[in-house]
């Protein structure tokens, strides 16, 4: 699999998707009048996915047998797409972009001009997590099909060779950690990915993890200067432009590889990466691919604590929804389900079932043995869904995005003017107008 969504179960940000979707005209859904989720499931549907990996695999055909057995008037079809979260964007401004979709990164606000709606988000509250992520106005528009944690995934051989003994719970510790790595070990201590880009979006699923705040998306959004110390948003974003400015990190940023850095991560020739808890498998899977071992694998929560206490956020994956423009909903609804429910799906990946009476995964289990307490985050207040990425969009600062932290991880290997205050004064500038012209 080539690229992952930012995972958190946040409002997804992209400065584009309300210009690019706005192309897509409204009508009805169907002319089949009966064509609801809660018709009897049958007819024709075609499943867009992004996990090209289990399509080619056989994975999604073992599936689709099994949903067979229970549904054998359904056919399915299944389509893949590398560049995911790109394309379906484009594909959105037709009518024609599939029945079973993950949702991509548009405004919580255009979620019913695009989907069928599920029910209620109350509903759906007392059997699944990370709901906030597809609710928009009450209404639940998609399901998680699995959840992740927030945190870094670790090579525990690069850094038991590097003599710590510990992880760390603080900036100070993670930057003195990272320095024995680099002195002891040939591995790279801190691996950016600064030229796919995407993975530096991940650093922003932490927020809420530093200062134990459920409601860190919407105090964000009120919030004039955000990138101040004390703050979560200043201790990620100074947590990496601090590693670049040490040196702990690959020497030339413009030639990462991210396909190149599972294998260099699974066989400790890189000591970390800011990534979320999906990534443990993927990285598993290269060590033993190239004769290392997957328990040399660790995932740990981002260095930071309140009273001795570490947290980790916990968010939903990709949100699996109807298209509005379906005509065979009850199918698609009921493929969702039994994706969410009976597949197996969150087990074989090592990831947060989306159902609340399922246990944590075995790849966590560093997090209980640390003793990190896990944090979902709160939804925004009703009428506030899309603040935070209306105020990303209009302040230009990405936050789920990668085009400011490139900048930062340029200023701080001195490829750009400024320094760590000076920039920060900068995003602050730009959001705190932003915050002034649309938070109420």
């Amino acid at each position: 699999m080539a690229r992952r969504k930012a995972v958190l179960g946040l409002v997804g940000i992209a400065a584009v998707a309300g210009f690019a979707l706005t192309a897509c005209a409204g009508g009805s859904a169907a002319s089949n009048a009966d064509n609801t989720i809660d018709g009897k499931p049958s007819g024709d549907i075609k499943v867009v996915t992004w996990r090209t990996d289990l399509l080619q695999d056989g994975t999604y055909d073992k599936w689709i047998k099994e949903f067979n057995k229970t549904y054998p008037d359904v056919t399915v079809k299944v389509e893949g797409i590398t560049d995911y979260a790109n394309e379906m964007l484009t594909r959105m401004s037709t009518k024609n972009f599939g029945d079973v979709i993950g949702i991509p990164t548009i405004q919580p606000s255009q979620f019913s001009q695009f989907l069928e709606p599920l029910g209620k988000t109350s509903d759906f509250e007392s059997k699944y997590r990370f709901l906030s992520g597809a609710s928009y106005d009450g209404t639940q528009y998609g399901i998680a099909w699995g959840g992740n944690a927030n945190g870094i995934v670790y090579n525990k051989k690069v850094w038991n060779e590097a003599g710590i003994t510990s992880l760390p719970k603080t900036e100070e510790e993670w930057l003195a950690d990272l320095t024995k790595i680099k002195d002891n070990t040939d591995a790279i201590p801190l691996y950016t990915n600064y030229k796919d880009g995407w993975p530096l979006s991940q650093s922003f699923g932490n927020l809420g993890a530093i200062t134990d705040n459920p409601d860190a998306q919407t105090d964000m959004a009120h919030d004039k200067a955000p990138w101040t110390q004390g703050s979560d948003v200043y201790a990620i974003d100074s947590l990496l432009y601090d590693s670049v400015a040490a040196g702990l990190t690959e020497k030339d940023p413009l030639t990462t590889n991210w396909e190149q850095s599972k294998v260099d991560l699974g066989t400790g020739k890189i000591g970390a990466m800011t990534l979320g808890s999906w990534a443990i498998s993927q990285m598993q899977a290269a060590a033993t691919d190239n004769g290392a071992s997957a328990d040399d694998i660790g995932y740990m929560a981002f260095p930071a604590n309140v009273d001795g206490q570490q947290y980790a956020v916990i968010g939903g994956d990709y949100n699996l929804a109807v298209s509005k423009y379906s005509k065979s909903k009850a199918a698609a609804w009921a493929f969702i389900q039994f994706l969410v429910n009976d597949s197996g799906y969150t087990d074989d990946q090592g990831m947060i079932s989306t159902l609340k009476d399922a246990d944590l995964p075995k790849n966590l289990q560093d997090f209980e043995t640390a003793g990190v307490k896990l944090v979902e985050l709160n939804p925004a207040p009703q009428g506030q869904e899309s603040l935070l990425s209306d105020i990303a969009n209009d302040s230009k600062v990405d936050i789920n995005g990668q085009i400011y932290r490139q900048k930062l991880i340029d200023i701080a290997r001195g490829a750009a003017d400024g320094d760590k205050a000076s920039y920060f004064a900068e995003l602050n500038k730009a959001w705190g107008a932003s915050v002034e012209k649309l938070a109420k």
